[in-house]
């Protein structure tokens, strides 16, 4: 269907309560995986310049195309309606407001490859704006709205050896000399990521970043591509180390527009990210690390005045780690993402003094924008019974109200339940927390299994959200008790938290897990203790393949992705830096080849007994095939019973709809033949 503009698909965004009580149209059913594909997803809040709008994104899963299809929709901040504003082929996303308000730029692959279009936001047609040979992965608008700041990879060399020796009969081979030559699902080799500058009037392209370097930095940054309020500079995130594989060291660099050279400000040997001017011009804000090398240290709000070169921290106090910030328009303060205790929060911090303010808590709450005037805040919030939705309140916190209620129909037919929050002693005595969700139509008196979730990282969550692979409500949707714990190694709880697990994989998590499984299943007689399941992905999946040497509590495994041999990973993974901090050295070190050996799942097979589902992807370069590879020859060659769930086209996360239903299927019904 064709969209000519603002005015057309109108939606009534009725009954947008922040906690609404859905209206009962009959008996809810459990959630089923077509359930869950057809709900839209929310991502990227945009507010205009004069705060009457936020332009956003809504995508949807199409089993049709196997693609995840991407619409820009506009919502009124004053007014419960949204509508959608981009159509045809092609998916849309990255709204980005022109400075004047009039019109909205956006990234959309409608002619195959990724470009920059704009429409008006009044009604008419979009326009395509740029014809980068590759695609754009990220742009801004200049201050006047006569330029685009494009990010887009280019080929670099201009002429590779292969091609030279290749002449006139090309191939697919690859050819490097260098570490890095890959990342997370994709061939890195012949390309660099460069900052581009793009004259809308002489539709030329200036190369910003000339340099041998990906910049802005392709791991460990957030927000890495900012512009001056005087509109002569900008400031972005890159890694200038000799080894880049090995090294978190990113930095940030400002970059005058007048040709005036490419200057680090920062020299901090840790991660530096997420530049951000404020807009008086007085500071450039950031986010940055504090040991090197390690990629889940805290982050701090950092402070940097151009005009004197002083710095500081305004979270030095703070245990907890700051995920993203945006300036507030007075520049007297931001407004900081942080996870806490299982939720995603959100602070006002003052400038200079720094005091801290909480404006909301309770589910996940990100992607924060701020109107010009700095009188609204919209932002998404989720939960673990509701995809994202885009909210807004006031700069104090108070007046939260939800702007869309995309899914509020399709959530009042099915039977999502909240999440229970629980506590129990840990490891070396520390509190311990975990969530609980209770299956649909739940009676007390019947007798339920349990699934155990394990999560990934090892540095990471369960958080009260609407997760996009491990969804808790899916897993319920089947007649399961669902409980998911944050052992050490988990963040949100305090940096001496997270850092327990480095160096000690299968110690005190370990612990915390199993003595969480004590606490789930004490005083809780409507779970069976003999139907007991366990699944996790990444690290998660690592445990899997510990927990199946050293426990035979559980019925039935599932391992997606995981580590099953430490030493192995380390030597085929791309970020090189994860495996030096987290076994202390690389396989070549031998006291870091003694930790990976002392806390590698393959020490253990000799006891592995537990049928096991493994998954894994081809495109997985974090986490290479093979360690799934390995662990399905270790069940086979014990003979216990296992299956493999392999995608060719997919990395560490399984993104196609076609396959995410498959996945849904494969697992739910794995743990169906052990455990109903």
């Amino acid at each position: 269907m064709r969209i000519g503009g603002a005015l057309a698909l109108l939606v009534s965004a009725i009954g947008l309560n922040p906690n609404p009580v859905l209206p009962q149209t009959g008996a809810r059913h459990p959630l089923g995986v077509d359930d869950f594909l057809a709900l839209k997803l929310a991502s990227d809040p945009q507010l205009s310049p004069d705060g009457k709008l936020v332009a956003f994104v809504v995508s949807v899963p199409s089993l049709t195309e196997n693609r995840n299809v991407g619409r820009i929709w506009l919502a009124r901040t004053d007014r419960d309606s949204a509508w959608q504003i981009t159509d045809g082929t092609g998916t849309d996303r990255a709204p980005r407001w022109s400075p004047d308000g009039q019109r909205l730029g956006f990234l959309s692959t409608r002619d195959g490859v990724t470009q920059v279009w704009e429409i008006p936001v009044r009604g008419g047609e979009p326009t395509k704006l740029t014809s980068v040979s590759s695609s754009v992965s990220d742009f801004q608008w200049s201050r006047d709205g006569r330029d685009l700041f494009l990010v887009s990879d280019l080929k670099w060399p201009s002429q590779s050896e292969v091609e030279r020796r290749n002449g006139e009969y090309p191939t697919d081979a690859r050819i490097w000399t260098s570490l890095f030559y890959r990342h997370w699902n994709e061939w890195r080799v012949g390309l660099r990521q460069h900052v581009l500058r793009y004259s809308l009037a002489t539709q030329t392209l200036t190369d910003l970043t000339p340099i041998d370097r990906d910049v802005p930095t392709l791991a460990l940054g957030g927000h890495d591509l900012a512009l001056a309020p005087s509109g002569r500079e900008v400031a972005v995130t890159s890694n200038s180390d000799s080894s880049v594989a090995t090294s978190t060291n990113n930095d940030i660099f400002v970059i005058s527009l007048d040709g005036d050279g490419f200057k680090p400000i920062t020299t901090n040997p840790a991660n530096d990210h997420s530049p951000a001017y404020s807009s008086n011009g007085r500071y450039i804000a950031y986010l940055a690390a504090q040991r090197p090398g390690f990629e889940s240290d805290r982050q701090q709000l950092m402070l940097y005045e151009p005009a004197n070169g002083r710095r500081r921290s305004l979270t030095a106090d703070w245990s907890l780690s700051i995920s993203a910030f945006t300036w507030l328009p007075d520049s007297r303060g931001v407004v900081a993402e942080v996870e806490e205790r299982g939720q995603g929060v959100l602070y006002r911090i003052d400038v200079p003094g720094g005091k801290r303010s909480r404006l909301i808590a309770g589910g996940r709450n990100s992607s924060v924008q701020v109107a010009g005037k700095g009188s609204l805040l919209a932002f998404l919030h989720q939960s673990a019974t509701a995809p994202p939705e885009v909210w807004a309140m006031n700069p104090d916190g108070k007046d939260q109200r939800a702007l869309t209620a995309l899914n509020r129909t399709a959530l009042a037919q099915v039977d999502v339940r909240p999440l229970e929050s629980f506590g129990f002693v840990g490891a070396g005595g520390d509190s311990v927390f975990g969530w609980l969700l209770k299956p649909p139509q739940f009676d007390s008196t019947k007798s339920y299994p349990l699934l155990y979730l394990i999560h990934g990282g090892p540095q990471s969550a369960w958080a009260d959200e609407w997760h996009q692979r491990w969804n808790y409500a899916m897993f319920a949707a089947r007649g399961y008790v669902v409980a998911a714990v944050n052992p050490h190694g988990s963040t949100g709880y305090g940096q001496a938290f997270t850092d327990a697990v480095s160096r000690n994989w299968g110690d005190g998590a370990y612990d915390d897990l199993m003595k969480g499984l004590d606490a789930v299943l004490g005083g809780r007689s409507y779970i069976d203790p003999k139907r007991l399941g366990a699944a996790g992905a990444s690290y998660g999946g690592y445990m899997i393949y510990w927990i199946a040497g050293h426990t035979t509590r559980f019925r039935a495994l599932a391992a997606h992705d995981g580590v099953f041999n430490p030493v192995s990973m380390s030597g085929s993974t791309e970020e090189l830096w994860f495996p030096i901090w987290e076994f202390g050295g690389s396989q070549l070190s031998p006291n870091a080849r003694a930790i990976m050996e002392k806390w590698s799942p393959t020490s253990s097979i000799a006891n592995w007994s537990t049928p096991m589902l493994i998954v894994h992807g081809q495109q997985d370069f974090r986490v290479d095939v093979s360690e799934g590879y390995q662990a399905f020859s270790a069940l086979k060659l014990r003979g216990v019973p296992a299956k493999f769930l392999y995608f060719p086209d997919e990395g560490h996360f399984v993104l196609k709809p076609r396959n995410r239903r498959l996945w849904w299927g494969t697992i739910l019904d794995w743990f169906d033949s052990f455990l109903r």
